[in-house]
């Protein structure tokens, strides 16, 4: 029997999409699930603001009549319009080439009735969602905020034609008992660009003095990288009141100017993987209690934006920045950090480390191919 395709359109039919993944990685002790609420909000066109300047479908292929595989296509007229290309996102599928190819031609059909000439993926509405294909690192556990997906995923696109558009490389650092000496500058660098690290204790306060202006500068900062889609007022203040208060101040470094603007920030979280995945995604009954537990009992971080102001790029701001981290996670027994997924020819960023011991954890990709 060939592949069914069928678009979500209905609540059941989204519960179909956002629990797939459970069945496809049941056995796999690395995979980590999204959580099911984020999930549902994404797709949801009142609760996502990105609506307002993306649209997106979601589709289910079906094999003999069993659920075989899923993906999201979205056009960002934002981002997109200009290359003419669609982005597809949140891509599943058992080991089958029909499957898959029965899945990216309904992506290149959608696409091509928008006008677009390429397609590009695993990518989100925006680059806060979760993006790059990974293609090293399957015997590691995933960090919370990043995909992960079987190694036929990437043979299998390759043989239907995909190449790689770009990498982004994940690094595990290690964080010593001791302050590596390169972190002995940061008063002289403070003192010498007039900034400081702000010591805020409550998310509340970063959130009613800071918030709107950090996102405002993680705009201008990431504005130059690969395929960005800038941030409306809208989704910031939704990003604010979602995840700032999950944040531990003590992991969360920014750093300010002489007028008390921000020029500098670097958020850390500790890793959820092990609660979330123990809790199958969901908040409740026990999901919360195993969350909560994670913020204040682990070893292990998470960063999720490392970001400085153009203005102040090249100026080692970032030292004392990681000084206030260093010393928080030597206080609280943190003894390494998962880094965010870094273009690899982000060579500004992958600079940043110094003396910092750190090791290769997980390779992202992702691709692209012509809409013929």
């Amino acid at each position: 029997m060939s592949v069914e395709i069928r678009k979500v359109q209905s609540r059941h039919d989204l519960k179909l999409f956002v629990t797939f993944p459970e069945r496809l990685y049941k056995d796999s002790p690395n995979w980590v699930p999204a959580l099911q609420s984020d999930e549902y909000d994404t797709f949801n066109p009142r609760k996502n603001a990105a609506y307002g300047f993306c649209e997106a479908d979601c589709f289910l292929a079906f094999r003999d009549g069993e659920l075989a595989g899923r993906v999201a296509v979205i056009f960002n007229r934002k981002a997109d319009t200009e290359k003419q290309r669609i982005r597809f996102g949140w891509l599943d599928f058992i080991d089958d080439e029909e499957v898959l190819a029965a899945l990216m031609d309904t992506v290149a059909a959608w696409g091509r009735e928008r006008g677009c000439k390429s397609m590009i993926g695993p990518w989100g509405f925006t680059d806060m969602d979760k993006e790059g294909l990974l293609v090293e690192g399957y015997d590691k556990l995933c960090p919370f905020t990043c995909l992960y997906n079987h190694p036929y995923y990437d043979s299998l696109l390759t043989r239907l034609g995909f190449v790689k558009d770009v990498d982004w490389t994940q690094k595990v650092l290690e964080v010593g008992s001791e302050l590596p000496s390169m972190l002995q500058f940061s008063n002289l660098i403070e003192e010498r660009f007039g900034i400081h690290v702000v010591h805020l204790r409550s998310t509340r306060a970063l959130a009613r003095k800071y918030g709107m202006a950090v996102f405002h500068m993680y705009n201008e900062c990431f504005a130059p990288l690969y395929g960005f889609s800038p941030l409306t007022d809208i989704q910031i203040r939704n990003y604010l009141d979602t995840y700032v208060p999950i944040l531990d101040m003590d992991f969360v470094a920014m750093a300010v100017d002489s007028k008390d603007n921000p020029v500098g920030f670097i958020f850390c979280v500790p890793s959820l993987s092990k609660a979330v995945k123990k809790s199958g995604g969901r908040l409740f009954p026990f999901g919360i209690l195993r969350i909560l537990h994670a913020l204040r009992h682990n070893d292990t971080l998470e960063a999720l934006m490392i970001g400085v102001h153009p203005d102040y790029q090249n100026c080692g701001i970032t030292v004392p920045m990681f000084k206030y981290i260093h010393e928080n996670c030597i206080k609280r027994g943190i003894t390494r950090i998962i880094l965010n997924p870094q273009l690899e020819e982000n060579y500004k960023v992958q600079g940043l480390f110094g003396e910092y011991k750190t090791e290769p954890y997980m390779r992202r990709r992702a691709y692209t191919k012509e809409i013929i």
